[in-house]
């Protein structure tokens, strides 16, 4: 008989979007956890991304494979209350959009830990959440030229070419996540892990 997945009978909800949650909420589907990956009405622009894939984008079908998906427009109150639902279930959640926007849309990080001392948050933005440029996009050849990456990643004969960026570290945000079967409450404590790979200020 197989042994079940380290991450099994975990919850994660992921409002995320592009590469850098997806690819962190990824490593957990792989690992056993159940995600489910909140879109806006019009989709993860991602799937916009190419058509490689039998009509659809190679990026999306690479970092959502073993995700549920559900549409939520959260500008609406009833789709409000069913994300607040499918959070008070959670275990984990994610979220990629940019710095203070979840706390518009009336899910701040601080609330949702006071509502829920279990709920592990994850916050993942490119330049951090303050800070002078924490307002600023951040895509994988923005964070290379910013950081200098873009320097050390070979020369242009393709055998000495390397890859970096968003996926880096969302993969290493994975990776912290507990690799042996997740203990029962009230051992799990809520917390927030915030990560960038550019951070300032």
């Amino acid at each position: 008989m197989s042994q079940p997945l380290p991450l099994s009978g975990l919850l994660v909800v992921a409002l995320e979007q592009a590469v850098a949650a997806p690819m962190c909420t990824c490593r957990l589907a792989d690992a056993g956890a159940r995600v489910i990956k909140i879109e806006r009405p019009e989709g993860d622009f991602a799937r916009g991304y190419d058509d490689l894939v039998h009509g659809e984008c190679s990026y999306f079908v690479w970092l959502n494979r073993g995700k549920e998906s559900v549409v939520l427009d959260l500008d609406a109150a009833s789709d409000k209350a069913l994300l607040a639902a499918l959070l008070a279930r959670a275990d984990v959640f994610v979220q990629n959009l940019k710095p203070g926007s979840v706390g518009k849309l009336g899910f701040e990080i601080a609330k949702l830990r006071r509502q829920h001392p279990r709920l592990i948050c994850c916050s993942i933005s490119g330049f951090g959440e303050t800070g002078p440029l924490a307002k600023r996009k951040a895509y994988d050849m923005l964070i290379q030229a910013e950081s200098g990456l873009a320097s050390i990643t070979g020369t242009a004969e393709p055998s000495q070419r390397t890859s970096t960026g968003p996926s880096r570290p969302n993969s290493t945000t994975a990776a912290i996540t507990p690799s042996s079967p997740v203990p029962s409450p009230p051992t799990i404590r809520s917390d927030h892990m915030l990560a960038a790979p550019c951070r300032a200020g």
